[in-house]
């Protein structure tokens, strides 16, 4: 079992870890210390032991503030894989109801062609005639 030398509040500590575990616990260590560091800056020298306490308890309500916010994330998340499943359920009805829709005939699309391009000629005429009562 791998042994590893961390530093915390300026004190040395030897602790016993499973095999690839080290950088895991070394990192834990480190944010212990950096908590550490806090209440040292901010109420001066405590003793060793109430400032692991404080600095443990400080890690303990980050930790749960942050899962907190996990669960409310994750609630999000469910919610909106819930409206896109529906979305995707809407869109599958709708393209199944299309895909029923016979095909317009290609006459057919070309005289209402015409008919949209009659209208837009009889509108074009009027607004010209508009703008020459104007001028």
């Amino acid at each position: 079992m791998p042994e590893i030398v961390l530093e915390i509040g300026g004190r040395s500590f030897e602790l016993a870890c499973d095999p690839g575990e080290e950088a895991s616990l070394k990192m834990a260590a480190e944010m212990l210390a950096a908590e550490a560091r806090r209440l040292e800056d901010a109420i001066g020298r405590v003793p060793e032991s109430r400032m692991l306490l404080m600095a443990g308890l400080m890690l303990a309500d980050r930790t749960k503030e942050i899962e907190a916010s996990l669960q409310m994330s994750e609630s999000l998340v469910k919610s909106l894989e819930a409206r896109l499943r529906e979305g995707e359920a809407r869109m599958s009805a709708l393209t199944q109801e299309l895909n029923k829709r016979p095909e317009p005939e290609v006459e057919d699309m070309f005289a209402k062609t015409g008919v949209v391009t009659a209208s837009l000629e009889k509108s074009i005429e009027r607004l010209e005639a508009l703008i020459d009562q104007e001028a």
